[in-house]
């Protein structure tokens, strides 16, 4: 017998689960109340049942939602149209899901640093990402994980990252603070991100060695998941060589093409630790979120951060799957899997296999 209803009958359609997600977002993370006015940004390559899921859960709660499409840009980080400035700016609650995220810009400051806006970056948000990283995840225990992994690093002076693929990176803290970015919206004018992620750079001159990507690069959208390494090595926090294959020089182009020295500034380390993803699928808010890795970001250093803080012409972002984490010489994440106690134990307590 064939379908031909006009539905999709792919299971990825959850409509029920996308529903409780779509609530879970809007009220239970970016905390919108009834009478402000929400925002919802996206662009051609996103998934409109994400988008009709969030603007229902707000209506339904009554908040105001805001829905602004516009197609999608040829770069990333780069200024919306007009309008959708202006909607932005206006905004009490603020959900980006373009995949051409315009983080960092001007339009971005204005909206958030200046007008207040609470944010979220989702940028390419689908069904499964909305389903797996937010509705079927303990969200409060997941913020517990991340400020207990905020604590232990605060108190570090040394951090050094390696891997089996051949990472080797050090840097020093510097009594800087770290960014707990998965957070609830409760404040104005704080960005916040997907669940799972824990932001932070040290100073930037004491960052030396090598880092190597083996699990997602993007942008450039030439690449994605990745099918070979890229190895990186850093001088005082700057690029000074890429190597590897092809994707390696795909990679080394584009930081290169901008002609801006502060796009190879290391812009940041980030820890990865929701538990509603296993692998890497091409989504990077997703790929930088898979349970016990590593993400570094490269070119711009916004504010939120701690660190020097800068501008460049764009900013990527790049996975370790399964690092080792040491903090002034003890292991605290081996080949992918918590050491410290502290940490074991909150994830035993969210029943993550392992532990």
């Amino acid at each position: 017998m064939e379908w031909n209803l006009g539905i999709e009958m792919r299971d990825e359609y959850r409509r029920l689960e996308l529903a409780r997600a779509a609530m879970k977002l809007v009220r239970d993370i970016m905390l919108c109340k009834p009478g402000e006015n929400l925002v919802i940004t996206y662009d051609t390559c996103v998934d409109e049942r994400v988008v009709n899921a969030l603007a229902s859960a707000a209506y339904a709660t009554n908040v105001v939602p805001t829905v602004v499409y516009y197609p999608t840009a040829e770069g990333f980080y780069a200024e919306p149209p007009a309008p959708v400035a202006e909607a932005i700016a206006v905004a009490d609650v603020w959900i980006e899901l373009a995949y051409a995220s315009i983080m960092h810009g001007k339009a971005y400051r204005r909206a958030v640093d200046q007008n207040g806006a609470r944010y979220i970056c989702a940028t390419g948000m689908d069904t499964h990402m909305l389903v797996n990283c937010i509705g079927r995840i303990d969200v409060d225990k997941v913020i517990e994980l991340g400020e207990y992994f905020k604590k232990k690093l605060e108190e570090t002076d040394e951090i050094r990252v390696t891997s089996k693929n051949g990472t080797d990176l050090r840097g020093k803290m510097g009594g800087r603070k770290v960014r707990h970015s998965g957070i609830k919206a409760t404040k104005k004018g704080y960005p916040v991100m997907l669940t799972g992620q824990t932001s932070w750079c040290p100073v930037e001159e004491t960052i030396e060695g090598t880092l190597v990507f083996d699990g997602a690069v993007f942008p450039p959208d030439s690449l994605g998941v990745l099918k070979e390494t890229i190895a990186i090595e850093f001088k005082e926090g700057r690029v000074v060589k890429v190597t590897g294959g092809k994707e390696a020089e795909i990679f080394d182009q584009w930081l290169r093409s901008f002609n801006d020295p502060n796009m190879l500034r290391l812009a940041h380390f980030s820890q990865g630790f929701n538990p509603g993803v296993n692998k890497v699928t091409g989504r990077i808010v997703e790929d930088e979120r898979v349970f016990g890795c590593m993400e570094f970001g490269i070119g711009s250093q916004g504010i939120a951060i701690g660190g020097a803080h800068w501008s460049a012409a764009s900013h990527t972002d790049g996975v370790i799957l399964r690092p080792t984490i040491i903090l002034d010489g003890v292991v605290f994440e081996e080949d992918g899997v918590y050491m410290d106690e502290g940490a074991r134990k909150l994830c035993a307590e969210m029943g993550i296999e392992g532990y």
